[in-house]
């Protein structure tokens, strides 16, 4: 689809703002990529609690005990993004909120499996279709949620 920028975020901004927002746009998708995923699997497979927890997703939070869970995972969480500050440029005389530029938008450096192919255009085409799906699983976790909030029920009842 080549660049997408519909609102014109990126005209007049620097290289590593550019990087920023593909940045920030990729950790969106992939949480995304996961949420959808976890409404259609936790909706039909809820193993925990006895499966006791038979609930639209979007309240699935309130009606466990994890709430005492939760802590640990924010801390996580912010163990993760401190360590992605380090990607940025200093702010003392740089752009604030951009990218060092040789840091590659979304390479965490974690590829277990070795998915990552070693060709450059065979790369730029998985990283075209993660970006593309991860923009359709934005749009579908919004339309999952907002048909459970609607509704009230659960998507597959």
């Amino acid at each position: 689809l080549g660049f997408f920028d519909p609102l014109n975020f990126c005209e007049g901004a620097s290289e590593g703002k550019v990087r920023f927002y593909r940045e920030v746009e990729l950790k969106h998708a992939r949480v995304a990529m996961l949420a959808a995923f976890g409404f259609l699997v936790g909706e039909q497979f809820h193993p925990l609690w006895g499966g006791a927890i038979d609930v639209p997703s979007y309240i699935a939070f309130q009606e466990t005990p994890l709430q005492t869970f939760w802590p640990a995972v924010v801390t996580v969480i912010a163990v993760f993004e401190v360590f992605s500050v380090f990607s940025f440029q200093s702010p003392f005389g740089n752009e604030p909120w951009a990218i060092r530029t040789d840091y590659y938008p979304g390479d965490l450096g974690f590829d277990p499996m070795g998915l990552k192919p070693a060709n450059d255009q065979e790369l730029k085409e998985m990283q075209t279709k993660e970006l593309n799906n991860g923009r359709l699983a934005m749009i579908a976790a919004a339309g999952m949620i907002g048909q459970e909030l609607a509704t009230g029920s659960k998507l597959f009842a």
